[in-house]
């Protein structure tokens, strides 16, 4: 018998980014992480809904990203804390010097996807451009829209 090698490609999304954004330019960059918030990820107990990139001494920080990081007590089984602090992220300084320019410019930076195939831990990022609340609405209309005539379609 053979087995099925286990799959490894498990990203996390950011699906409320593309409600709130319209969002344009991406870029895959790296996240600096520690030993528990390295398996949080990997077990997919990370959460990116409301978190944002910031730029501080032109250094890319991932902000309000929670981690559920296990905690190691003794006589407690799958104790969790919630950490979310801020975590550097590594991209060519060329790329970063790109989007801090276009966030300037009143783009905003924001996560849409964590990536754990392979070795590393990748963050994909874009810019977006805040929407309105009919923008939304109408986001809202075109789904439902899509979803009946895709119901039509299959009768």
């Amino acid at each position: 018998m053979s087995k099925k090698p286990k799959s490894t490609d498990k990203s996390i999304s950011n699906r409320r980014a593309r409600f709130d954004y319209e969002l344009g330019e991406d870029l895959v960059v790296g996240v600096v992480l520690t030993g528990p918030e390295v398996r949080a990820a990997r077990d997919g107990h990370v959460q990116l809904k409301g978190s944002f990139v910031s730029v501080i001494n032109n250094e890319l920080l991932l902000n309000n990203a929670s981690f559920s990081l296990r905690l190691n007590q003794k006589g407690e089984t799958n104790a969790r804390t919630v950490d979310t602090s801020p975590r550097k992220l590594l991209a060519h300084r060329k790329q970063i010097d790109d989007f801090i320019a276009k966030k300037k410019a009143g783009m905003t930076i924001v996560p849409t996807k964590l990536l754990t195939n392979g070795k590393h831990i990748k963050v994909v990022i874009a810019l977006g451009k805040g929407k309105k609340h009919y923008d939304k609405r109408e986001t809202i209309k075109r789904r439902d829209i899509d979803r009946d005539t895709r119901r039509i379609l299959k009768r």
